[in-house]
C-alpha cells in the first residue's frame, strides 16, 4: 500500500500492530484493555488488503508501547503480527511476535470441571502447542477461537 493510499493517519509516538489476522482487531483491543474510557488515541484498519495474509487488521495505539506479556498474548491470536514502535513519526523498532512456551493467568479453561474453574486460588496455565494451547491441569486443548477464552480481567 503506497503512502497516498493510507486509510489511517500516521501516529507521532506509540505502537503499530500490523499483520493481525482479519477480524481480530477488536480482540487485540481487549487484550490491551482498551475500551475507549481512558481516552487513548486508537486507529483500526479492518479487513484491509495484505500481500502476505490476503486480508489483515492493523491497530495503532498512540503514546503506548506494549509490555512483553501483552505481546505474548497477542501472539496467540495473531501469530503473524509485527510490532512497530513509533517515535516522532519514525519506526525505531520493528519485531515479529514470538509465541511463548506457556501462558499463565491469561486464558480461561473451557473445561468446566477443570480445577481452575472451581473457585480455587489457582491461575490458569496453558502450554502453547503447534495448533493451539493445552491446559496444564486438565489437558483440554483449545484450537479454535483462542480469543474467546481470553481472561482480560487478569
Amino acid at each position: 500500500m503506497s503512502d497516498h493510499e493510507l486509510r489511517v493517519s500516521k501516529i507521532r509516538n506509540g505502537t503499530v500492530i500490523d499483520h493481525v489476522a482479519a477480524g481480530q482487531a477488536l480482540n487485540v483491543l481487549a487484550i490491551l484493555g482498551i475500551d475507549g474510557s481512558e481516552g487513548e488515541g486508537v486507529s483500526i484498519g479492518m479487513n484491509v488488503p495484505s500481500d502476505r495474509l490476503g486480508r489483515k487488521d492493523v491497530v495503532k495505539v498512540e503514546d503506548r508501547e506494549l509490555s512483553q506479556s501483552e505481546v505474548e498474548v497477542l501472539s496467540l491470536i495473531a501469530p503473524e503480527a509485527s510490532i512497530n514502535i513509533i517515535r516522532d513519526y519514525d519506526v525505531v523498532e520493528k519485531s515479529r511476535v514470538d509465541r511463548p512456551e506457556t501462558v499463565t493467568g491469561l486464558l480461561s479453561c473451557p473445561n468446566r470441571n477443570c480445577i481452575t474453574n472451581d473457585d480455587e486460588p489457582i491461575a490458569s496455565k496453558f502450554t502453547v502447542v503447534a495448533d493451539g494451547v493445552r491446559c496444564a491441569y486438565c489437558g483440554e486443548i483449545v484450537r479454535d477461537d483462542i480469543a474467546a477464552h481470553l481472561d482480560v480481567q487478569t
